[in-house]
């Protein structure tokens, strides 16, 4: 969607209350609206910002341009929650409002300390000719849920060697040290991390690059970096823009994914490392970030959507959500992902099926719209098994594991509404070589969101299919049985 750059720099404070109230009413009874995701009232929602337990609550903020859904002038979003299912609504937590800031409250990440919560964010400014300066700035938080913005950034100005593409600070604590990672780009166009660290979070350090193998087909910017160990591992996360399509990896516009090894050597900045792996399989997915929890729980949630492609709800003034909270565990250098237990407690109705098939399908009678489906295929003696759901009036969405070819495949070309600019195609693919099959989704009113044998693998998809279509099939060339339960929501 095409606004000129004056109209996204509008501010939310500066228009009539009025006028906002329609906008609100007019998303609000536009279609694809979520029932259990995080979404805009209005406007475009993108990257988790601020994910951290403080003071007996989960708290979540979001990117967000209010006025439409287009990547605007940013303010940051605030949601609160005791239990990651069910959502206060905080309202902003930080404008645009400082010298620091004055052009959007960039990504960043929260850290709790005693009784406040850290936020550390990039302040994005352009000057009379637009040319960016990007700070590394601090909010606190304090128990009553008052935010204050520091003075003065902690980071005021970039390195030599990288561009203005600097942002995302990630602050953690190791040692008894603090580190801060931001996601940059050199001066020759190669994405990289580079870390400061800090004794007392007021003077910092410029330590230099993170040293990695990552280097072939890496691209020009590593956005939203995270880190965090398991027991002798250390994950590091971010979201390389610019790599190139390599067979079934890599087909959207950007990329999100990790890279484990030992844990990082903060004194040498090196960090040895097994290849990178994508966190996501399917079509929207970026920006994840992290936070360890009161019962030592890693968690991650992401913007289910991308940059640089519209959405089908643009036309209704709003875009985008995150997706369901997710607990990672690491087993054999892979982290798998696992929908958050809590869960649960959307759950509903419970119906229980089992089928045995043999060169056939069958249809689960369905009329639930939202709904949670554990299906697992067991007995496998077939080169293809899968299913199809939102299925009616020439619509249907396909999942299916194609033992031929060692394939996970989701085939989303006749799923409805479909966003014309998106890149790579409708069709994502995985190699995967398993016994069996468990699939575990969750359908919100316009997305999937599919787990594979436990969380091995995971495959997201924004749909907008019409309201009626939502038969369920499962089907095989060959023998299978299936057994699974279905949870409305």
């Amino acid at each position: 969607m095409e606004w000129p750059r004056e109209k996204r720099y509008e501010r939310l404070e500066n228009l009539p209350e009025e006028e906002y109230n329609k906008l609100k009413e007019k998303v609000k009874n536009s279609p694809y609206r979520q029932k259990f995701h995080i979404q805009p009232n209005t406007g475009l929602l993108n990257d988790p910002n601020g994910f951290s337990y403080f003071n007996g609550k989960y708290h979540i903020f979001y990117q967000w341009f209010p006025l439409g859904p287009v990547h605007g002038v940013k303010y940051w979003y605030h949601l609160s929650s005791t239990d990651l299912v069910t959502f206060t609504d905080e309202g902003i937590a930080m404008k645009p409002d400082t010298v620091y800031d004055s052009h959007g409250v960039f990504s960043g990440t929260g850290l709790t300390s005693k009784d406040k919560l850290f936020l550390f964010y990039t302040g994005n400014t352009r000057d009379e000719n637009w040319i960016r300066n990007p700070y590394q700035c601090i909010a606190v938080m304090d128990k009553e849920g008052k935010i204050t913005k520091n003075d003065k950034p902690f980071i005021n100005k970039v390195p030599d060697g990288y561009t203005d593409n600097f942002r995302d600070p990630k602050v953690f604590i190791k040692n008894g040290k603090y580190y801060c990672l931001v996601g940059a780009e050199t001066d020759d166009n190669k994405g990289a991390i580079v870390y400061y660290s800090s004794n007392d979070l007021k003077e910092w350090e410029f330590r230099g690059n993170l040293k990695t193998d990552f280097s072939e087909n890496s691209g020009f910017m590593w956005e939203c970096p995270d880190y965090f160990e398991f027991e002798d591992k250390a994950v590091l996360m971010f979201s390389p823009q610019g790599m190139e399509a390599v067979g079934e990896k890599y087909n959207n516009i950007f990329q999100s994914g990790y890279l484990i090894g030992e844990k990082i050597d903060f004194e040498k900045g090196e960090f040895k490392h097994q290849e990178f792996k994508e966190f996501d399989r399917g079509f929207e997915f970026y920006a994840p970030q992290t936070m360890e929890d009161n019962k030592g729980r890693r968690i991650l949630i992401g913007w289910f959507g991308l940059p640089g492609t519209d959405s089908v709800t643009d036309k209704y003034d709003w875009a985008h959500c995150l997706t369901i909270p997710r607990v990672l565990e690491l087993k054999n250098n892979i982290l798998y992902q696992k929908p958050l237990p809590e869960l649960v407690k959307l759950r509903k109705s419970e119906e229980e099926f089992s089928f045995k098939l043999n060169n056939n399908s069958v249809n689960l009678k369905n009329e639930k719209r939202t709904y949670e489906l554990d299906v697992n295929f067991e007995n496998i003696k077939a080169e293809k098994v899968g299913m199809k759901f939102r299925v009616g009036n020439n619509e249907e969405t396909v999942f299916f594991y194609d033992l031929k070819n060692n394939e996970l495949v989701f085939d989303r070309t006749h799923s409805g509404e479909l966003t014309e600019n998106f890149e790579g195609g409708d069709i994502r693919k995985c190699k995967f070589k398993e016994k069996n099959l468990k699939l575990h989704l969750f359908l919100d009113e316009s997305s999937a969101e599919i787990f594979v044998n436990d969380g091995l693998e995971v495959f997201s998809s924004r749909l907008y299919n019409k309201m009626k279509n939502n038969e369920i099939s499962f089907f095989t060339d060959g023998e299978i049985e299936i057994k699974g339960k279905l949870w409305e929501i």
